[in-house]
């Protein structure tokens, strides 16, 4: 019928969106002088972030350096380092550029820090946070 509202909607709670992750590096960001920086914070990506690096003239040399370029744009804090840039991620250890890419992965593909894990003792299966928090901490 013409001029016939719809009836309201039940409102349905408001789910916010989580845009920032916290982690904890394996290893640790060792800078110039010999400090350890381990805590840090990353952003979820927007599609900027994954098209500006294709224009990179290290990724046009080498593919494998997109990593490196994509990660600098979301990490925006290791410990006291707020200018996370290319070069900051060359320094990282393997063990946590691996943890990094993973993370990556799991907040921009999946939303969440959540991994299926099982106990080798008793094969038990449960889920833990690998964004690194301390135990206790939500």
């Amino acid at each position: 019928m013409a001029g016939v509202a719809d009836p309201p909607r039940p409102t349905e709670p408001r789910r916010e969106l989580r845009t920032e992750f916290a982690f904890e590096l394996p290893r640790g960001y060792v800078d110039d002088a010999g400090v350890v920086h381990q805590a840090g914070t990353m952003r979820l990506a927007t599609a900027r972030d994954e098209l500006v690096p294709l224009r990179d003239d290290r990724v046009r040399e080498n593919a494998a350096y997109l990593t490196v370029v994509l990660l600098a744009r979301v990490v925006t804090r290791i410990g006291d380092v707020t200018d996370v840039h290319a070069g900051v991620i060359e320094n990282l250890f393997a063990a946590d550029l691996a943890f990094l890419q993973d993370l990556y992965r799991r907040v921009n593909s999946e939303g969440h820090t959540r991994a299926g894990v099982q106990c080798p003792q008793c094969g038990h299966g449960f889920a833990v946070d690998v964004s690194g928090g301390r135990l206790g901490e939500s």
